[in-house]
């Protein structure tokens, strides 16, 4: 029998250089370079993944760099934006980071009782700060002081074509309705983190995959039985869902609802440390055993990726 999922696993977005997206995430936002390995489906594209220590769901922020890929457009269907969680009192300290790194944003503004700034990453993603409570500690290691460190995944918004549609899905999934303001409609999942969705009750133009743009949202399953429940529950009603991936870290199947957004729901272990040592994470390219004698074909196929100091191995 399914249970509701607790809240986000990972936000996935495209962007077009890797090397700029990880300057960015690591430098100026200080999240941890959790893994840098490659997309399964096409294994010529990284997979850069970003979080607290150790990548915990419900802290992971993925991107697959496309040197190649046209910019994106913010419309509909889309999952537009991606927040992240500071703590209360620390916005004047993040309006001076920003600043200070010659990034432009908008705020601070108060919605639901929250105060938050809104940006772009170098490659057009919306990204949100927002003051908050979370379980999660953040990395001690990184260049923000701990007190005013990310601490994971908030909330993402999401712009459908069909909103009772998406609503719908949402409910499925475990996620009430707890609040509105104005076009913005909030629904929360009963986890202690990354427990937010915000569905926009707006028209507008339709959004164009690419560069700048969020590819999926995840949400966190217990286990790959219930993921095998999920994805029969879906089928049976008529929804465009995917087979179970393997995806190494983790088991996932992809949902299409009719509302346009694409869902990932994905097993909460056995996690993106399970074989590796904790203190090397991030420091060169993972592959999983299948892909393991292809190792020098694989690399040389890559964009080069150049670690900040503070990430290279001792």
């Amino acid at each position: 029998m399914v249970t509701d999922t607790p809240g986000i696993h990972h936000i996935t977005g495209i962007v077009r250089d890797g090397q700029r997206n990880l300057d960015f995430y690591t430098g100026v936002l200080g999240l941890r370079l959790v893994k840098q390995t490659v997309n399964f489906n096409e294994i010529f594209t990284r997979h850069l993944f970003y979080g607290d220590e150790t990548g915990t769901p419900g802290t992971s922020l993925t991107f697959f760099p496309y040197p190649a890929e046209e910019d994106g457009r913010i419309g509909q269907p889309q999952i537009t934006t991606a927040a992240l969680v500071i703590p209360p009192g620390s916005i004047e300290y993040w309006s001076d980071r920003l600043t200070a790194h010659n990034i432009e944003f908008d705020g601070p503004f108060e919605r639901f009782d929250e105060t938050v700034l809104r940006f772009t990453d170098p490659d057009g993603t919306q990204l949100e700060l927002v003051t908050g409570d979370s379980s999660v500690k953040p990395w001690p290691d990184g260049p923000i002081p701990t007190q005013h460190a990310i601490r994971g995944i908030h909330s993402v918004t999401i712009r459908s074509v069909s909103i009772f549609v998406t609503a719908s899905v949402l409910d499925t999934l475990g996620f009430e309705l707890v609040d509105q303001e104005g076009d913005r409609v909030r629904y929360q999942a009963p986890g202690d983190r990354a427990a937010i969705v915000d569905l926009l009750d707006r028209d507008g133009e339709f959004g164009r995959e690419g560069v700048g743009s969020i590819h999926h949202v995840a949400v966190r399953i217990s286990d790959e039985e219930e993921l095998y429940e999920w994805h029969n529950l879906f089928r049976d009603r008529g929804y465009d869902v995917s087979r179970v991936h393997d995806r190494h870290f983790f088991h996932s199947l992809y949902l299409r609802e009719p509302g346009g957004i694409l869902f990932e729901l994905t097993t909460e272990g056995p996690g993106l440390t399970f074989d590796v040592d904790t203190d090397t994470l991030g420091q060169s390219l993972y592959l999983p055993p299948s892909l393991e004698e292809d190792r020098e074909m694989i690399e040389g196929q890559l964009q080069p990726l150049e670690l900040p100091p503070a990430l290279k191995p001792n």
